[in-house]
């Protein structure tokens, strides 16, 4: 399995196939005890459940011809018990079983998660987030199918077919032998069928992912959608996305048909056989009439599971087909898993350097050549320039969302790509352009950065980003509801909450990406005080567009096509009369 890197960001192409024995090994055997209880209880269910055939024979072949209606009075009695014992081992199984499948699918869908928010953000540049949750939430469902409903199925049948092979054979070994000719076709047309289902299951799963994926991002762009009038457009990309799985579905569909009608010709015709031999025994009288319904019975008993076969196969297969998805995202290295990244920082003063630093998103197209800086700690830098100079990029890699392909991030003389990620991000506070805001309320958005802050830490950090400012004037006050993303609040008041929420979290290094972009005059004027209160003795990164708001920068980069066009503080670059200078006098103007 190719592993994940920086610039793989894309799912491995190459299958890793999970076979029953590995997923026995990982999924069943450490469930061992659970799984054993499981087994007991369907070898009792299933012994139960031959009690019925062979009573039947007894009652036609000596009970009724004797007249003996104590000895009828016992039999059902017994097989009364019997139905009573196949009824509760039935139930002690789904709570067992059933119950512990789901149980591990909702163990299987934390772990994918972890995984998955373990992984590095270009990954999610490369999947779309809805294909993602369809990862998270869908493919581990088959599992249910391993350790419950399909176990059962298979080793209960599995079990009452090697018993009624057995008490057939006493009854009538040539019968029997007749039997088996269509049962083997049977089931070397159902070994064919599973190998040619598996990849159907596998692409249905890529499928989903890719229509969830839309759907998701329709939902969440509506107001786009409906701004343009383009209901129609994208119904179409949606109904092109079902009719996709559609025909997937239907792939799966006729090749199970082709098991099930197989089977049910096969072994129809087995049972016409038995009906012309058995009548002929009869006739003969070297069978009775007992032996002759009991085999019918245990005809039935062997049948039944075989042509449970087709349904078995299927949800096997497509639980397998999940857990190769599941098996890939798995298979993937997560940020902190590099052997490199060993190095922990417990404390950082700020100071950080770029040496030499060039980045590509995609290979041979560098975004960034060999940038040099250096920040003393509790500075604050300003990155300015054109769209697409690589601003955003530098920011990116002062928040370790992104490793350059040469040079290093230094943070206190220390490379940041041997650094624990999880170590340097703890003292680390983000403010993004479009902020993006939780379901819930005001007061548990600001709270998210640190869970466990007391009452007066928030409240303090409320008033720092005045947030109280509008809340105030809100019924609920902190406690109001905000909607997905903060859909009723407006821009100006959600980047007041998420500078509130960063205020909180108390960090020793910032990125400022547009803070203010999306705030009113009014509002600017009053954001620009807390940020003083933000960025004091923190190592601040901010990128603008407003150049009114970065006066007090201690440097000031002007950016362009990937280079340090200028550097200095806003003084010095109005005097060079410059690039910055044009910028700058261009906005005044403005």
């Amino acid at each position: 399995m190719k592993k994940y890197t920086e610039n793989t960001a894309k799912e491995p192409n190459k299958k890793n196939n999970v076979t029953m024995a590995s997923a026995f090994k990982t999924i069943i055997w450490p469930r061992r005890n659970l799984v054993f209880v499981g087994l007991l209880l369907i070898v009792i269910g299933r012994l139960a459940g031959f009690v019925l055939p062979l009573k039947s024979k007894e009652l036609l072949d000596n009970i009724i011809p004797n007249k003996d209606l104590q000895e009828l009075y016992n039999m059902l009695w017994v097989v009364g018990v019997a139905l009573l014992v196949q009824a509760v081992t039935s139930f002690l199984l789904t709570r067992i079983l059933s119950v512990q499948a789901q149980y591990l699918i909702s163990e299987l869908r934390a772990q994918v998660q972890k995984k998955i928010l373990s992984l590095p953000i270009s990954f999610f540049d490369n999947n779309k987030s809805g294909g993602l949750v369809s990862r998270i939430m869908s493919d581990v469902e088959g599992v249910r199918n391993l350790i419950g409903t399909g176990l059962v199925q298979l080793v209960g049948g599995t079990i009452t077919a090697i018993i009624s092979v057995v008490l057939l054979i006493r009854i009538n070994p040539w019968m029997t032998l007749f039997v088996f000719l269509p049962v083997a076709i049977f089931g070397f047309v159902a070994l064919k069928a599973f190998k040619y289902i598996r990849p159907i299951f596998r692409v249905r799963g890529k499928i989903n992912a890719q229509v969830k994926g839309r759907l998701t991002e329709t939902l969440a762009g509506v107001r786009v959608i409906k701004g343009f009038n383009a209901e129609a457009q994208e119904n179409k990309v949606f109904e092109k996305g079902v009719d996709q799985l559609f025909q997937n579905v239907k792939k799966s569909l006729t090749a199970t048909a082709i098991m099930t009608s197989s089977s049910t010709f096969l072994l129809g015709l087995a049972s016409v056989g038995i009906m012309g031999i058995g009548g002929y025994y009869m006739i003969q009288e070297t069978m009775t009439v007992g032996d002759f319904l009991l085999f019918t019975l245990l005809l039935g008993f062997m049948i039944a599971p075989i042509v449970q076969m087709s349904n078995i196969g299927s949800q096997l297969t497509e639980a397998l087909a999940g857990l190769d998805r599941t098996e890939e995202l798995m298979n993937l290295t997560g940020e902190d898993e590099l052997e490199n990244r060993s190095i922990v920082l417990d404390d950082i003063q700020g100071k950080l350097e770029f040496k030499d630093v060039s980045f590509a998103y995609d290979d041979g197209k560098n975004v960034l050549h060999n940038i040099n800086l250096s920040v003393k700690g509790g500075d604050v830098i300003a990155l300015v320039g054109s769209s697409g100079s690589g601003k955003s990029t530098i920011a990116g890699l002062c928040a370790t969302f992104l490793t350059p392909q040469s040079g290093s991030v230094t943070m206190d003389g220390v490379d940041l790509a041997n650094v624990k990620l999880s170590s340097y991000r703890k003292h680390l506070g983000v403010v993004l352009q479009d902020e993006f805001l939780f379901e819930g309320t005001i007061k548990e958005n600001i709270l998210f950065s640190r869970p466990k802050a007391t009452q007066q830490q928030l409240l303090t950090a409320v008033k720092a980003g005045y947030v109280n400012e509008f809340t105030d004037r809100f019924e609920d006050g902190l406690d109001t509801l905000i909607g997905e993303r903060g859909v009723k609040l407006s821009g100006g008041q959600r980047q007041r909450i998420a500078i509130a929420r960063a205020i909180l979290a108390d960090p020793k290094i910032i990125i400022l990406d547009e803070a203010t972009s999306n705030l009113d005059t009014e509002s600017e004027s009053l954001i620009q005080k807390s940020l003083e209160t933000l960025t004091k003795n923190r190592t601040t990164i901010v990128i603008a567009h407003r150049l009114s708001t970065i006066k007090r920068a201690d440097q000031i980069l002007v950016i362009e096509n990937g280079e340090i066009a200028e550097q200095g503080d806003h003084t010095t670059l109005i005097e060079k009369q410059g690039r910055y200078y044009d910028l700058y006098t261009y906005q005044a103007k403005i």
